[in-house]
């Protein structure tokens, strides 16, 4: 009888610490997920970063009385810190966006600088890289999501709390692409 009991409580505690340990690692898993995702994000902002002084280089000649709108765009290029938060990047970088998107639109009045291969490849590019900075927003926010609900789930939650696994942040940024509304006629 003595041994029955104790057969049950050591399957009991064996299926208690694989649970455990399972949990765990799936924890793990999602965070490297979310690393994963986040550097992906950290890649397309570089190549936009990048892009940007030769767009500014493109129109300095066509634009010379926006210098203010240009000086705005290249303080925001060069105003990130690798030690902000995932919200306030995002706020840095749909700043950045509307810098872009300003000096896009005023592109518009310059048909000279419009009819520009280079400035053309260079905004074709731009739009690329945003289109990449939109899907790598996505993938990031979906591990972000499966993170959060694994941090909040009972009885996962029990797991965080021991091991202080906390929520992570959406990246919310709004992309000059996104901002640009299309043309109708009536």
């Amino acid at each position: 009888m003595d041994f029955g009991f104790t057969s049950i409580v050591l399957v009991l505690a064996l299926l208690l610490g694989g649970w455990l340990i399972w949990t765990y690692n799936r924890f793990i898993r999602h965070k490297n997920n979310v690393r994963e995702a986040w550097s992906g994000i950290d890649v397309q902002l570089k190549r936009r970063h990048n892009l940007i002084p030769n767009v500014i280089e493109a129109v300095k000649g066509y634009m010379g009385h926006e210098q203010g709108t240009l000086d705005s765009l290249t303080r925001l290029r060069t105003g990130t810190d690798a030690g902000e938060s995932v919200s306030e990047i995002a706020q840095h970088e749909s700043d950045l966006s509307r810098a872009i998107g300003g000096i896009l639109a005023v592109a518009e009045g310059y048909p000279d600088l419009k009819a520009n291969t280079g400035f053309l490849d260079l905004q074709q590019k731009l739009h690329e890289t945003e289109e990449q900075v939109q899907l790598a927003r996505r993938y990031y926010n979906g591990t972000v999501r499966d993170w959060n609900v694994l941090v909040e789930s009972f009885p996962s939650n029990v797991i965080a709390g021991i091991f202080r696994f906390e929520l992570a942040e959406f990246f919310e940024i709004e992309l000059a692409t996104e901002r640009t509304l299309p043309k109708v006629d009536f």
